[in-house]
């Protein structure tokens, strides 16, 4: 039998069984008495299930985009005007929306649970600890349950293993000086499998006893987690298909007696209809997650989804199907009711909301101290002053899908290697995570734009397999757009044909490709760095991994601080290297 976590949190005294092993534990009696009996039958037990995903170690309350949760339309339909928002997110806050969300429905039992990337491209605060802040303040939230997310793997498997069960880290050790104790929630792991034993890295599901009633979580990571973390994070590891993973833990979990069953999985959609704007809304709902629901058991009562940093509210094929964005700016309040004789969710009486943190709300006090706390340990890191910008400089693309900050970063990148022989140098765009503001930029503000710690590598390819590597950039089923050194410029056609999966070099869309202004030859050589995550063909950019007489070198960020160092006052790069053609 795999691996299970059973946990129950609604009776005086349980068993509490991990991976087998049993332990007496005390935990707090039930929520509230019994329903009384009616002559139809015994009432439902109430359940809240409160959900978040990708929170990304955002303790901080988000700025920008990222801290805002839209709440109607645009005023003329266009996007020309602004539409309304209201700030939203922050650890502080969310932690008191989650025990307001509780104490409203008190007369329910109430599990909380993830999607997936909790820690992992975080801002500094954070990520300087190695997300250690983030788990304990999730702790203090009441988290219960979470699956694991592709950036729960960004630093591998052993460090997964050691943010679930404590001890300092292995190089940095207890950097604020306390002991680390490990999550007080549980990770579940269930397609992510050890290569060599065939075994779940961690457990697949949980089981929580709610008033007699066995409700079954099970957690995943999207199956393609090995394409988009660095190599070294997935070592050893081996991520399998949802749909196939979710149904046979769910029957599993059945032939226990369980027939109440919730799915958080790190993999989701994305609302595409005119009201798309509405995060309590599912319009024309598009997306990995559509397939993946549809297709799972209809033993599957209740999907919890992430990934896309999205917000929906759906029913697919007869499950809930939620996501509640990124940052903590919204919680997921589901509300089940389960059948007393046959343990079992009514779905007719299921219902979801989007709720918005908002910061109007009077914010923890446990959260604010250990806010400060690890401000005060990280403050003259993130405050010393690397460089200056004359303008803001943003992450926005635009037709091309080519943004200044982007290219402001693969400039860095060349000018880092340039010793080692590079001509050009591609930042993809996933990895750059903030907008990088007007005046003093600080180490902090830095890291807030490259938090990911990958190195550069310095590789060799020859020109038809560069200009492959670019035609795969159109041929992925979500095109993804590297961001070009000033060194580089090439024309897209999107009218024409792309390549395929099977065969991305028989794409057309890339003409004109030059590197200093010379036409690039096919058969000749050119050095070209990307981060390592590229390198090993991340984002789904396999063809990289045709580079030879690969060099390892500085840290990302290194880099680009090094680069705003030594260009103060640094102006936005025109957007002219990719031309529409």
């Amino acid at each position: 039998m795999r691996p299970t976590v059973r946990r129950a949190t609604v009776a005086a005294a349980v068993t509490t069984t991990i991976a087998g092993l049993a332990v007496a534990a005390a935990v707090p009696a039930a929520a509230g008495p019994d329903p009384a009996p009616t002559p139809s039958g015994p009432k439902p037990v109430e359940l809240q299930l409160l959900a978040i995903n990708d929170f990304h170690g955002a303790l901080k309350p988000p700025t920008g985009s990222g801290g805002r949760v839209q709440t109607g339309p645009d005023p003329d339909g266009a996007g020309a005007a602004p539409a309304p928002t209201v700030d939203a997110g922050g650890v502080e806050y969310l932690s008191t929306q989650l025990a307001a969300l509780a104490e409203e429905q008190r007369k329910k039992n109430t599990i909380t649970v993830a999607a997936g990337d909790l820690i992992g491209a975080s801002p500094l605060l954070s990520a300087a600890f190695h997300d250690e802040p983030t788990i304990e303040a999730l702790g203090l939230a009441g988290l219960d349950y979470a699956s694991v997310g592709n950036h729960e793997f960004d630093e591998g498997a052993d460090e997964l293993l050691r943010i679930q069960n404590g001890g300092c880290h292995p190089v940095d050790g207890c950097a604020d000086g306390t002991p680390y104790e490990g999550a007080d929630f549980q990770y579940l792991s269930a397609n992510a499998f050890v290569t060599e034993t065939g075994e779940p890295l961690l457990a697949p599901y949980a089981v929580e006893k709610v008033q007699g009633i066995e409700v079954g979580f099970i957690g995943m990571t999207l199956e393609g987690t090995g394409d988009i973390v660095s190599q070294a994070g997935v070592a050893g590891l081996e991520f399998a298909d949802e749909v196939e993973t979710a149904n046979r833990y769910a029957t599993e979990l059945q032939d226990q007696g369980v027939e109440a069953i919730v799915v958080l999985l790190h993999q989701g959609g994305t609302q595409t209809g005119e009201d798309a704007w509405d995060v309590d809304g599912c319009s024309q709902l598009t997306g990995p997650i559509v397939d993946i629901a549809t297709g799972m058991s209809d033993a599957i009562d209740v999907v919890v989804s992430g990934h896309t940093h999205q917000a929906y509210n759906c029913l697919l094929d007869d499950k809930v199907v939620t996501s509640a964005g990124n940052n903590g700016r919204l919680v997921t309040d589901i509300d089940l009711q389960l059948d007393r004789r046959t343990g079992d969710v009514i779905h007719e009486t299921a219902t979801a909301d989007n709720v918005i943190v908002e910061r109007t709300v009077a914010p923890d006090p446990r959260q604010t101290e250990l806010i400060a706390r690890y401000d005060e340990v990280v403050a003259p890191i993130a405050s010393r002053v690397v460089g200056s910008a004359s303008a803001d400089i943003t992450r926005r693309a635009d037709d091309t899908g080519e943004t200044p900050l982007g290219n402001l970063i693969a400039d860095a990148q060349l000018a880092d290697t340039r010793d080692e022989g590079a001509v050009a140098a591609f930042m993809n765009p996933g990895g750059v995570r903030a907008d990088l503001l007007a005046g003093d930029v600080t180490y902090g503000e830095a890291f807030e734009v490259q938090p990911f710690a990958n190195n550069l590598v310095t590789l060799t390819l020859t020109g038809a397999q560069l200009d492959c590597v670019l035609e795969q950039q159109y041929a992925l089923a979500r095109p993804v757009v590297l961001q070009p050194s000033a060194t580089v410029g090439y024309t897209v056609a999107p009218s024409a044909a792309a390549g395929t999966a099977e065969d991305p070099c028989s794409g057309q869309r890339v003409n004109g490709l030059t590197i200093d202004d010379a036409p690039v030859d096919p058969v000749a050589s050119y050095r070209i760095t990307v981060n390592s995550f590229l390198a090993d063909g991340g984002d789904g950019l396999t063809q990289l991994r045709q580079g030879t007489n690969r060099v390892t070198t500085s840290i990302d960020l290194d880099a680009f601080v090094a680069y705003l160092q030594a260009n103060p006052g640094i102006a936005p790069p025109a957007t002219d290297r990719i031309t529409a053609g």
